[in-house]
């Protein structure tokens, strides 16, 4: 059965809204350290000009959040980490989190909400998405590949963690052929970091003889 429902822009005064729901989520999360959860004071900066937020309802009711935001002078900016200029740093949009209700998973909320995001940036002033994700993390890894953004980087953020940097330049045409391709094992770090030292890039993900894989190409 197809889910009928309704996307619009969340506001400050949905909060409570999107607040609620992220307890939910998080309350039956197997893999915890997935999910970074935003603050109150983080939504609060999103909504009030610093990025932007969608909903999905259900008769009214919140069932799914996605939100992007301008991380303005962050510290660990990922715009470094992806090769973006320092002088265009100021153009680049964090996908940032995304929460859908347990009673409503299955029908592909994530990547509607995060293509519908994708639809409504604004081009005069964001050129650049970027966003983190943790290796085994599989549901977030499709969900950003089928947004169009690609592994630029692996290395350790938020102190000790993990985590693949993604990249999606907004003016550059999709990828045609590539001349090289490889597959390395998403458990072997070493080898994929050298070869994303080496200008590879990492296209997407697939499952060989219950080993996960990741498609890199140059």
């Amino acid at each position: 059965m197809t889910l009928q429902a309704s996307l619009s822009l969340l506001t400050e005064d949905q909060l409570p809204e999107v607040l609620a729901l992220q307890q939910r989520i998080i309350a039956v999360l197997e893999q915890p350290d997935f999910l970074q959860p935003l603050s109150e004071e983080e939504f609060v900066y999103i909504l009030r000009g610093n990025g932007m937020m969608v909903g999905a309802f259900v008769d009214h009711r919140l069932i799914a959040f996605r939100a992007m935001l301008d991380p303005g002078d962050d510290e660990e900016h990922l715009g470094i980490d992806a090769g973006v200029l320092t002088n265009e740093l100021s153009s680049v949009l964090y996908s940032e989190i995304s929460g859908v209700d347990p009673d409503y998973r299955g029908h592909g909320l994530q990547t509607t909400l995060g293509k519908w995001l994708m639809e409504h940036v604004e081009r005069d002033r964001y050129r650049y998405i970027c966003t983190t994700v943790a290796p085994f993390n599989i549901p977030s890894l499709k969900d950003k590949f089928a947004l169009g953004l690609r592994i630029k980087e692996l290395k350790v953020k938020y102190g000790n963690k993990l985590r693949y940097i993604l990249f999606k330049d907004l003016q550059e045409p999709s990828r045609g052929t590539t001349s090289e391709q490889q597959f390395v094992l998403m458990e072997n770090t070493e080898q994929q970091q050298k070869l994303l030292k080496e200008g590879w890039i990492g296209e997407y993900i697939e499952k060989k003889n219950d080993h996960w894989y990741v498609k890199y190409v140059k």
